[in-house]
C-alpha cells in the first residue's frame, strides 16, 4: 500500500446509494419545475399556489427522508434551475411563464416555498435539544 486509506466496501456502496439518492431528489424537483411550468395556469386560479406549496412540501420530506438539510437543498435546487431556466425569455420572443398574477405566484412563489423549506430543515437539526 502507498499510504492511500480506501473506504471499506460497505462505506463505498452506502456512499453511492447516497449520491444516487440526492441525484433522484434533483430531478424530482427539476420534474417538477418543468410540469409546473407548464401546468400552472390550468384549470383553477389556486393551481400555481398549489404547485408552489407542492415543492415546498417535498423539500421538507426530502430533508426529512435523507435527514439531512442538503435533501431540501438538492430538491429545491432542481426546481429553481429548471422553473427559471424555462421562465426566460426565447429569442422569438415567446415565453413559457407569461408575466400574469399566476405565472408570478408560481414562480415567486415556489422559490419562497423552497427558501421556507430550507430554513424550517434546517431548524429542526440546529434546534438546542434538551440534556
Amino acid at each position: 500500500m502507498n499510504g492511500r486509506h480506501w473506504p471499506s466496501r460497505p462505506d463505498r456502496r452506502a456512499a453511492v446509494i447516497s449520491a444516487g439518492a440526492y441525484v433522484m431528489l434533483f430531478l424530482l424537483g427539476a420534474m417538477q419545475g418543468v410540469f409546473g411550468s407548464f401546468q400552472y395556469s390550468r384549470l383553477a386560479p389556486g393551481l400555481a399556489i398549489a404547485l408552489a406549496l407542492l415543492i415546498g412540501v417535498t423539500c421538507v420530506l426530502a430533508a426529512w427522508g435523507m435527514a439531512s438539510v442538503s435533501g431540501a437543498l438538492v430538491t429545491g435546487g432542481g426546481w429553481l434551475i429548471a422553473s427559471f431556466i424555462i421562465s426566460m425569455p426565447m429569442s422569438n420572443g415567446s415565453v413559457i411563464i407569461a408575466n400574469t398574477s399566476a405565472g408570478e405566484w408560481y414562480l415567486y412563489g415556489g422559490a419562497l416555498c423552497v427558501a421556507v423549506a430550507v430554513v424550517a430543515s434546517m431548524t429542526r437539526w440546529f434546534r438546542i435539544r434538551p440534556q
